[in-house]
């Protein structure tokens, strides 16, 4: 029965960890295409190759366990993954849409850190150093990766996307002004000015 004992919730955790690599194997060539900074579509185009060697080296996870290599649908990474394929059909300025899928490159990321290191723990606690070994070096890459998107996005990529904030926002202010009714006088100072012409059409006349 799947998660009787630690062994195979490890087992688990590792076919879980199998079909979201899978799905990253799919999903990041769409994510090469839709980059338009050459940094960021090279670091694509790097951790696609990573995955793939990822994907080969959980198989060699599954021999050390003697199981069968096998997935299990992983919804997380699909809900993640979904997400990132609506951002790419976002009508978005180039920097923002780079910015926007480092964001959603870096959810993956941190999706497989924490899942690498829980099936890490579970190897050592089981005792499995082989098993931890193998799965640590794949951890050691998911962290670089998302070191590397951090550096792409502040090293250019957040400055460039909101460099037309500044214009934008002074446009939408010159246009406002444009647009806006000159200010009625204040009640106070009307009231004043009436006040004084009932004084000065007053009559003169002397006490009753």
């Amino acid at each position: 029965m799947a998660g009787s004992n630690l062994r195979d919730a490890l087992v688990e955790e590792i076919k879980d960890i199998y079909n979201a690599e899978k799905q990253i194997v799919k999903a990041l060539p769409k994510m090469v295409k839709g980059a338009t900074s050459d940094e960021l579509r090279a670091a694509f185009e790097s951790h696609l190759d990573e995955t793939e060697n990822q994907v080969s080296r959980l198989e060699r996870v599954f021999e050390l366990l003697d199981e069968k290599p096998r997935g299990k649908h992983c919804a997380g990474m699909a809900g993640i993954l979904e997400e990132g394929s609506e951002t790419l059909e976002e009508d978005a300025e180039d920097a923002v849409m780079d910015a926007m899928l480092i964001a959603g490159a870096q959810r993956v990321e941190h999706y497989e850190i924490t899942a690498y290191g829980t099936a890490i723990a579970w190897a050592e606690a089981l005792g499995l150093t082989e098993v931890a070994q193998v799965l640590g070096e794949t951890l050691a890459e998911e962290k670089a990766a998302d070191e590397k998107l951090s550096a792409i996005a502040e090293s250019g990529v957040n400055d460039a996307a909101t460099a037309g904030e500044s214009e934008d926002d002074m446009d939408e202010e010159d246009d406002t002004e444009k647009a806006a009714p000159k200010r009625a006088e204040p009640a106070s100072a009307s009231a004043r000015s009436a006040s004084g012409a009932t004084k000065a059409t007053r009559p003169r006349g002397g006490r009753r």
